[in-house]
């Protein structure tokens, strides 16, 4: 994190006349969910000074209190038990007062309710193979976004913008892009290289919107992704595939862990008694459903 007083006033005053532009190119459109795309993206000389400081850090925010308890809520908003202090919700939601507040975005994908949307408004930016669209295997519907050049991955970052953009106005603190990984469910059409630069767009940001932002699962990154600007990790069933050491090797006790109940629970045991005095901790059911749901389950450490 970059905590000299004169790198920070830098940034701000680098990124202000950035933000105006963003607003002032934006305009209203039929999306569905928070917010409107913009008409036209605004770029960044991402050597500048100011870039590498924007995806370095956000001064001033606050990353999520380590080894808090947390529960992960994307899948349907509740009431969070009483000691919960950090909470995950889709950006659809609105965060709990006084709580931690993390918003989730689906950044390299689309929402299977979007596509619609996606297709009539943004066809080019979907990724395709012989005309046909790419889909996640692991999640139907999930349409894979075209991050395989510059300027796509600057039109897509511009409409994910809006969404960052209405998750701070709504109060949440951070911001959990999923699907980074996307590239290695995309037929080979998009590489590590093409998420990394795309990654570095989101966090410049997020930063810019007074937001933090976590790199989600994709532990074969190593340093890349902190490089990129994430300032904390996400890292669902690390137990499971002997990942955690490498998520806490870059960020430190900066990591919050989600292990599934469809996975032997001795996972999470043993992530429990390794690490569950130093990093967030918890075992949800897999399709994180609402408390009060079938198949609902939450323990932490």
């Amino acid at each position: 994190m970059l905590d000299r007083k004169v790198i920070v006033v830098a940034l701000v005053l680098s990124l202000a006349p950035l933000a105006a532009c963003s607003a002032a190119s934006s305009t209203a459109a039929s999306q569905p969910s928070l917010a409107a795309t913009p008409s036209a993206s605004v770029t960044m000389d991402m050597g500048s000074p100011a870039a590498i400081a924007s995806r370095s850090s956000a001064p001033g925010k606050r990353l999520p209190p380590v080894n808090a308890v947390f529960d992960y809520q994307i899948g349907g908003a509740y009431p969070p038990s009483e000691g919960v202090g950090i909470v995950t919700r889709d950006r659809g939601d609105s965060p709990v007062p006084g709580r931690y507040n993390i918003c989730y975005v689906n950044a390299f994908q689309t929402q299977p309710a979007e596509n619609s949307w996606w297709k009539n408004n943004h066809d080019d930016l979907l990724l395709k193979r012989n005309g046909a669209y790419v889909e996640d295997p692991n999640w139907p519907g999930e349409l894979i976004l075209d991050l395989s050049s510059g300027p796509k991955r600057a039109a897509i970052a511009s409409i994910v913008d809006e969404w960052f953009k209405g998750c701070a106005g709504k109060g949440f603190q951070a911001i959990e892009p999923d699907n980074l990984d996307s590239w290695t469910r995309s037929q080979g059409l998009l590489t590590q290289a093409d998420a990394i630069a795309f990654s570095t767009l989101l966090t410049g940001r997020a930063h810019a919107r007074g937001l933090v932002i976590g790199q989600k699962n994709t532990p074969e990154l190593g340093r890349a992704g902190k490089n990129a600007g994430y300032d904390f990790a996400i890292a669902e069933e690390c137990a499971v595939y002997d990942e955690c050491g490498d998520y806490i090797a870059v960020y430190g006790d900066n990591v919050i862990e989600i292990e599934y109940s469809d996975n032997p629970v001795s996972h999470y045991d043993r992530a429990c008694a390794s690490h569950g005095k130093r990093i967030s901790v918890i075992l949800r059911d897999r399709d994180v459903v609402a408390v009060g749901k079938p198949g609902y389950r939450y323990q932490n450490c």
